[in-house]
């Protein structure tokens, strides 16, 4: 059955969704912020900055009156920037209700607090209004392409992730559900950071065990974040963590890993950022997981390097090596 779907933010990945809630027959008004942008998206019917390669269907409309956007919708899908959305909640605030419920694909904390999304929306909505996050490993180019993705859908309810669960399903897009929207976001967020981490390493050809001791130690570094806010530990160890995590550190279609490629070949942040051209969240995510990370007393040396390459100027290489001259300890705990 289709569906009037909302999806706000057309940067790579809102756009790529809106084309897989199109090619499932939904009706989706996809909102630019930019009203040149999405002026030029509705009438050339292509996202030209970030997916020139793929048209938009017929059933996308592209605005940037976020009203109208809103008023045509049933169901609201934020796909922006971790920095924007508090802002772009506030917005929509009005027209949210138990019946509409919020999804978003948003990966990150709440800049300034290291609050989890959850918990800013359920702040400002109170408990009434069912959420979602839609996550997992999924490049916005290969979801354009149309090809084969899973993706988990998180919810507080599990009817309203079946509803999401089902919105996205087909079209070679697999979608599971799950009640751990902590254990989620976690693994959607924190898999940044590792990426950074990793492309800094490949970045430095320090060799394909690196990377592979990175990615596992990172793991164990977000699984422990993950007990400290009893986070499900299956939920880490499936799409929306591993999955995510092993993805977003190997492939170069990563804004965070490339982020880590260009430091580790000693290019500046500001020069890697200027030359990947989007918002790269593995740098706010630093801060706030080591902010969140701080405050429940966790140990997680991999973010605390990247942590300090990014914000203190600390040496990429020296930091590889400081990791690797840590303690002997058990790999488990």
């Amino acid at each position: 059955m289709s569906s009037r779907v909302a999806v706000i933010g057309a940067g790579s990945w809102g756009t790529a969704l809106a084309m897989q809630l199109a090619r499932l027959n939904h009706d989706v008004h996809l909102w630019a912020r930019d009203p040149e942008q999405a002026s030029q998206m509705q009438r050339q019917r292509i996202n030209r900055r970030y997916l020139p390669e793929f048209p938009l269907a017929g059933n996308i409309s592209v605005t940037a009156d976020l009203e109208q956007a809103l008023a045509q919708s049933q169901r609201f899908l934020i796909v922006t920037p971790s920095h924007a959305f508090p802002d772009t909640l506030q917005q929509i605030r009005p027209h949210l209700t138990a019946d509409t419920g919020l999804a978003w694909a948003t990966k990150g904390f709440e800049p300034g607090s290291g609050r989890l999304l959850h918990e800013v929306v359920e702040e400002q909505l109170g408990p009434e209004v069912p959420l979602a996050l839609v996550t997992g490993p999924s490049f916005a180019r290969d979801v354009a392409a149309a090809l084969p993705t899973a993706v988990t859908v998180a919810a507080t309810t599990p009817d309203f992730g079946a509803t999401w669960a089902a919105l996205l399903h087909g079209s070679g897009f697999r979608a599971y559900y799950t009640a751990d929207l902590v254990g989620a976001e976690l693994g959607g967020a924190i898999k940044n950071v590792l990426a950074v981490a990793c492309g800094m390493a490949d970045g430095m050809s320090l060799g394909a065990n690196t990377r592979a001791a990175l990615i596992t130690r990172g793991l164990a570094e977000t699984m422990r974040l993950g007990k400290a806010l009893k986070a499900d530990p299956r939920t880490l160890m499936g799409l929306a963590g591993i999955g995510d995590l092993v993805l977003t550190c190997t492939g170069d279609l990563s804004r965070n890993r490339r982020l880590g490629l260009a430091l580790g070949r000693g290019q500046s942040i500001e020069e890697a950022v200027a030359d990947i051209g989007q918002v790269v969240e593995g740098i706010k995510t630093a801060e706030e997981t080591i902010r969140l990370a701080e405050r429940l007393g966790v140990e997680m040396p991999i973010t605390e390097q990247v942590h300090g390459i990014l914000f203190k100027g600390w040496s990429a290489r020296k930091g590889v090596t400081k990791l690797m001259e840590r303690d002997i300890k058990r790999e488990t705990e």
